[in-house]
C-alpha cells in the first residue's frame, strides 16, 4: 500500500472519485475548489494497492477552537484491509504537527462508528440530515416591516462587511459542542453560498440563506448557511429566507435540497419540518485527545 499527497489533477480527481463513492448523497468538493483550498496545514492524501486507489483522506485545522480534522475514507470492497488505520494515522499525525491537542471526524454508520472506537475516539455531537424535494415553490412575500431581501451576487462587498457584526453573532450561537473559530479571511471565501439571500435592515444584514450547488449534480443542492440576528429571531425571517433558496431551486433545475443541522438546534431543525423537509441520516461526530 501506497499513500501519497495530491498534487496533480488526476490526483485531485482520484480523491473525489472516492469520496464521491463513499459518501455519494453529499455535495463533493470540485478539482478547483480543492486546489483553492490547498495549504502547508491542509493535508490531502490518496491510497493505492498495487496501484489502484482504494482511499482516501483529508486532514486539517477544523473550524473549532484547538481542534483537528480527519477524514479517512475507503471503497468498500478494500476495507478490513488496514487502510482506513494507515490513512487515519497519517491524518492524526499531521494535526498533532499543527500543534493540535484533538482531532474530530464524522461516522454515518455503523461500521464507521466502530471503526473509529477501536481507534479510541468517543461521541461528542451528532449531525442530522433533512432533506426536501422541490416541486412549485412561491416567492414569499410576508418580510418584517423594514426589511429588503438582496443577492449577495447583487452587493458583494455586504458578506465582508456584515462579518464583524451579523457574522461573529451567528457563529458565536451555533449550538456546537466547542466553540467555532472563523476567521474574517474564512468568513468571506468558505461561508458564503451562490446563490445567497440576505436580509438587509437600515444597511445592516441581518439574515441570510443560500444553496451550494453539485457539479456532479446539477439537480441536487446544500443549503447553505441559514442565520438571523438575535433580534430578527421569531419574526419568520428565517423562514422568508429559506422559502427564497427553494423558490430559487424551482426555477433553476434543483430538484432536491438537503441540509446538516446539529442535533442541539432544535430551532432550525423544527423550521425544516415546517417547511416540508423530511429525516435523512445521522452523522455521529467523534473526537479523541492527540497524539495517537
Amino acid at each position: 500500500m501506497d499513500l501519497s499527497v495530491c498534487a496533480t489533477e488526476a490526483d485531485y480527481e482520484a480523491w473525489r472519485s472516492v469520496r464521491i463513492a463513499v459518501e455519494p448523497g453529499d455535495r463533493c468538493p470540485t478539482v478547483e475548489e480543492l486546489r483553492a483550498a490547498a495549504s502547508p496545514e491542509r493535508l490531502t492524501l490518496i491510497a493505492k494497492v498495487d496501484g489502484q486507489v482504494v482511499g482516501s483522506g483529508m486532514a486539517h485545522r477544523a473550524e473549532s477552537a484547538g481542534v483537528g480534522y480527519v477524514a479517512p475514507r475507503v471503497l468498500r470492497d478494500h476495507r478490513r484491509a488496514a487502510v482506513g488505520s494507515a490513512l487515519l494515522r497519517a491524518l492524526a499525525d499531521h494535526c498533532a504537527s499543527l500543534g493540535l491537542p484533538s482531532v474530530r471526524a464524522g461516522a454515518d454508520d455503523e461500521g464507521s462508528v466502530a471503526f473509529a472506537e477501536r481507534h479510541g475516539f468517543v461521541e461528542v455531537d451528532r449531525q442530522v440530515e433533512q432533506l426536501r424535494t422541490v416541486g412549485e415553490e412561491p416567492l414569499p412575500s410576508d418580510l418584517p416591516d423594514g426589511v429588503d431581501v438582496v443577492m449577495l451576487s447583487d452587493q458583494p462587498g455586504l458578506w465582508a462587511e456584515c462579518y464583524e457584526t451579523f457574522g461573529r453573532e451567528v457563529l458565536a450561537d451555533f449550538a456546537l459542542y466547542t466553540p467555532l473559530e472563523i476567521s474574517a479571511e474564512q468568513w468571506n471565501t468558505e461561508w458564503a453560498g451562490d446563490p445567497m439571500f440576505l436580509a438587509v435592515h437600515d444597511g445592516a444584514v441581518v439574515g441570510c440563506a443560500g444553496l451550494e450547488l453539485d457539479a456532479d449534480r446539477p439537480d441536487r443542492a446544500e443549503n447553505a448557511l441559514t442565520a438571523v440576528s438575535r433580534g430578527w429571531r421569531g419574526t419568520g425571517l428565517a423562514a422568508n429566507l429559506k422559502r427564497r433558496t427553494l423558490h430559487w431551486a424551482a426555477t433553476h433545475g434543483v430538484r432536491e435540497v438537503y441540509t446538516w443541522t446539529q442535533a442541539g438546534n432544535t430551532a432550525m431543525i423544527r423550521l425544516n419540518e415546517r417547511l416540508g423537509y423530511v429525516p435523512g441520516q445521522t452523522s455521529v461526530t467523534v473526537s479523541r485527545d492527540l497524539p495517537m
